[in-house]
């Protein structure tokens, strides 16, 4: 009996990086995830802060050799035939813990059965294993082609941005705190400093200054680089801003698709269940930055409504909606004077 072949596919994904509120990061990374019968297998394995071993920024020989191991033209890294499908975006250490399976050879084909959330070298199935998740049955060809295809130069490409205006204060500010999370970023007081054969290479950009922006506009209309038309005066919102731009995933793909805001109630559309973080950031009138969690909790599909406190919104302020792989950002619109 011939077997019921799943799909197999690779895409571009990303952890997304963030400004946390004590002042820390958490580093943006890059990487491709597997695509298992059209969707991305990440997803199906709950709310998970991981990255596949195929990371964008890898030396070639590294990356080379990862595929091989998929590929089985390696030994397993782990007893019992088992590899790492997703690990800690931080450190890759297994004791953080990884998601692994058993891949195998049948015939021409490939096999990944057996997922498990594993911290040590050996894995409890029983306790531990993904039970619903696989077997999958994956075609030969198209599956050491996918993955073939990573080892010509054609990974995920590192993101970067170009912040126009003078390098001191916010933009240095910005392009300081893109770094530490992961995203180039490079400051020029003038886009026409950079050769037009180079614009291409920024996916997002932004200007304080509004006699350059729609100039600016133009230019990178024709680059394909998405400009930030309304940049906020708070970096977190900033970086919230440009990783917004920055993303290219498909609507169908995202996990988060429209974000509106009154000072009394955030509107927010989910497109799969997953963990919701939102963030309120007030400008008082001293113009510093007041901060606020007003949501961390698990949403499903669909529109939500939820209410705010006007006062923790008051004045000049915004909202930033992150998950595991996306980040959405609104003005308040509304919002009554500074206090």
């Amino acid at each position: 009996m011939s077997p019921v072949y799943a799909t197999f596919g690779l895409e571009p994904a990303a952890r997304v990086g963030a400004v946390l509120a004590d002042g820390g990061y958490q580093v943006h990374r890059d990487f491709v995830d597997f695509v298992v019968d059209g969707s991305p297998l990440l997803s199906r394995l709950a709310d998970l802060d991981a990255v596949s071993p195929l990371a964008s920024g890898l030396p070639p020989a590294v990356l080379d050799a990862r595929v091989r191991a998929l590929l089985l033209e390696d030994e397993p890294p782990l007893p019992g035939g088992r590899f790492v499908l997703y690990g800690c975006p931080d450190c890759a250490d297994l004791g953080c813990g990884a998601v692994t399976a058993v891949i195998e050879r049948d015939g021409d084909d490939y096999r990944w059965r057996d997922f498990a959330w594993q911290t040590g070298e050996h894995v409890d199935l029983d306790r531990d294993g993904y039970h619903g998740t696989g077997p999958f049955h994956f075609h030969g060809p198209a599956y050491r082609a996918a993955l073939t295809a990573l080892s010509d130069g054609s990974a995920v490409p590192s993101r970067r941005v170009l912040l126009v205006g003078p390098r001191v204060g916010l933009l240095a500010r910005l392009a300081a705190t893109l770094r530490g999370i992961g995203i180039g970023a490079d400051i020029t007081p003038d886009a026409t400093d950079v050769p037009a054969g180079k614009l291409g290479a920024y996916g997002a950009a932004l200007t304080v200054s509004d006699t350059q922006r729609a100039a600016l506009r133009k230019v990178f209309a024709r680059t394909g680089t998405v400009l930030v038309d309304a940049p906020a005066p708070v970096v977190p919102v900033l970086v919230a801003q440009l990783q917004q731009a920055l993303d290219r995933a498909p609507a169908e793909r995202r996990h988060l698709t429209a974000l509106t805001a009154t000072p009394y109630a955030a509107e927010i559309d989910v497109t799969a269940p997953g963990r919701v973080q939102l963030t309120a950031y007030r400008v008082d009138r001293l113009r510093r930055t007041r901060v606020r969690t007003v949501l961390d909790a698990v949403l499903g599909p669909g529109h939500h409504r939820l209410p705010l406190d006007p006062r923790t919104v008051r004045g000049e302020a915004y909202l930033v909606a992150r998950t595991l792989g996306g980040v959405r950002v609104t003005a308040v619109r509304g919002a009554s004077a500074h206090d």
